[in-house]
């Protein structure tokens, strides 16, 4: 006879070692997209989140919030292109994604606390993080301690409104060095021979009550 109670809890260890494992990897990649690192521990974290709910389901009849399905790495990989794949098109083209999206902010004093909380938590113990000040050094803090997409600013504190992204053929990449820091504008404004694929509009979920009356 097994010991569920052993099982689940060496289960939901594998999950919080999973989750550290990914933090440090997310803080160790600083913003970089598709780091194999972050993408490596992300699988890891999603599979052990799995197998513990689907080890709780069978012992409790019990669910978790967590709504994933197994990762197997190797076709993941093969999928994704972790490794790197070798270029053979002799026509390589570059594309741009220009994303914008709105927030609602309907406390200031508590976005900026869940934005302190971030900042302690990637402060050493040692040192005493500094204040956040304003809203727009909220979401930035809130930007840099998670994986650096807008995922990260799916909190409470902040209500997500209409977005919008376009994807667009380009004739060179970005040059970042020559734009000013604060320039709002030059890096998002298409060039003349560039080529807009597609547009997405992006809205947010409707409330089940305001689904519940549009049903009616």
């Amino acid at each position: 006879m097994t010991d569920q109670h052993g099982e689940l809890d060496a289960a939901l260890e594998r999950v919080i070692d999973a989750a550290r494992a990914h933090l440090a990897a997310v803080r160790a990649a600083q913003g970089r997209i598709d780091d194999d690192d972050v993408w490596r521990a992300y699988v890891a974290l999603n599979n052990a989140s799995f197998a513990y709910d689907e080890q709780l389901l069978d012992a409790f009849g019990e669910v978790t919030p967590w709504d994933v399905e197994s990762i197997d790495p190797n076709e993941a990989d093969e999928r994704f292109g972790v490794e790197g794949i070798e270029a053979t098109d002799p026509h390589p083209r570059v594309i741009s994604v220009r994303q914008r999206r709105d927030y609602r902010v309907p406390s200031v004093s508590a976005l900026i606390r869940a934005a302190e909380a971030a900042r302690r938590e990637g402060t050493p113990e040692e040192d005493e993080p500094a204040p956040v000040e304003g809203v727009g050094e909220a979401v930035l803090e809130l930007l840099q301690s998670g994986d650096g997409s807008l995922s990260a600013l799916d909190v409470p504190e902040l209500e997500p409104l209409d977005g919008v992204v376009m994807v667009s053929e380009v004739g060179t990449p970005v040059d970042l060095e020559s734009f000013d820091d604060d320039d709002p504008i030059g890096p998002f404004q298409p060039a003349a021979d560039d080529r807009l694929v597609g547009r997405l509009d992006e809205h947010p979920f409707l409330e089940l009550d305001e689904e519940h009356d549009h049903a009616h």
